[in-house]
């Protein structure tokens, strides 16, 4: 989708603060604004050092929000990211330790290099907001952000995501390498001081939690509340797919809708931003049959047809 005006200066800044440390990447760094505007998660999938973890901290350190980060590997435990409870000798009781998880901008590094248990223990937190700890149901903060990044499945050590846990993430992006002229002023940027040491943050945690409400209320037509349901069914009828997209697809491609909108200053949804998004939505949530996977057939090849070939309402229907 072209078109470069935000919705205001405080989301124009964090743009700003992230093309500063990430070069080239002005998509990537649009389409995390827009998952995080929506109250959704994102999962950063590429090869080893493309980026992928600077861009959180570039996105972290622009909000004045507490930010944690889960280095997930082979022997980390669930208790390892909800927290524990521990036994105090003096005051005779136990006593509550909060894990990373309960923080507002979490970054979950290469989150499938831990066992589907620890995995697993994300699923709660990444839905319902709430993390479960020795019975207990506990409130997570609000914002509550995550961008998880995870190695290509076929890289050495890597547990693949249940499909579970795929669909609790409202966009799933990736990096790729940059140009050569992209590269040349990476190089030039980090020569003596790395650029991600002078972000300061433009947005407090209120003006971020007011944004998100205000996300909300952008006007989404029927006519394009259909559209969206018009893609969703035609990836659960494709010949290729197994198993296509689900309602909570559905729900996080109209939000993810709204966020995109707000983003660019209207408080109406256009048919251009459902399609815009819809890879990114929906590609990580299809499961294709064997037979496609052997023709080499993927599942963006599955929703860059079905966008090509959905009806789109036009203006004078909405």
């Amino acid at each position: 989708m072209q078109g470069t005006r935000v919705y205001n200066e405080k989301v124009e800044r964090i743009l700003s603060n992230i093309n500063k440390v990430i070069i080239g990447k002005e998509d990537v760094a649009r389409l995390s604004l827009v998952a995080l505007l929506a109250e959704g998660h994102v999962l950063l999938e590429d090869v080893p050092g493309v980026g992928k973890t600077m861009l959180v901290r570039a996105l972290a350190k622009s909000l004045d929000c507490d930010f944690r980060r889960i280095q997930f590997t082979p022997d980390l435990l669930p208790s390892d990211v909800t927290g524990v409870s521990i036994y105090n000798p003096k005051e005779l009781e136990f006593e509550f330790r909060a894990g990373p998880i309960l923080g507002n901008i979490i970054l979950a590094d290469e989150i499938n290099r831990t066992s589907p248990k620890t995995q697993s223990s994300l699923l709660e937190a990444l839905e319902e907001k709430n993390v479960t700890v020795d019975g207990k149901s506990l409130p997570l903060k609000k914002p509550f952000f995550v961008m998880a990044t995870q190695n290509p499945i076929e890289y050495e050590g890597t547990y693949p995501l249940p499909e579970a846990q795929l669909d609790r993430f409202i966009l799933k992006l990736k990096m790729g390498y940059p140009s050569f002229i992209e590269e040349l002023e990476i190089l030039e940027r980090t020569s003596r001081n790395h650029p991600i040491d002078s972000i300061e943050a433009v947005m407090t945690k209120d003006e971020l939690i007011l944004a998100q409400e205000e996300a909300k209320e952008v006007y989404i037509d029927r006519n394009i509340q259909q559209y969206i349901i018009n893609l969703v069914t035609k990836t659960r009828e494709d010949h290729a797919t197994y198993l296509g997209v689900s309602p909570r697809g559905a729900i996080a491609l109209m939000k993810a809708a709204k966020a995109h909108a707000y983003i660019y200053g209207r408080d109406y949804v256009l048919p251009d931003d459902v399609k815009y998004l819809a890879p990114y939505v929906m590609a990580h949530r299809i499961i294709l049959m064997s037979e496609a996977k052997y023709d080499g057939v993927t599942s963006e090849d599955v929703v860059a047809n079905i966008v090509k070939t959905t009806h789109i309402p036009i203006r004078k229907e909405f």
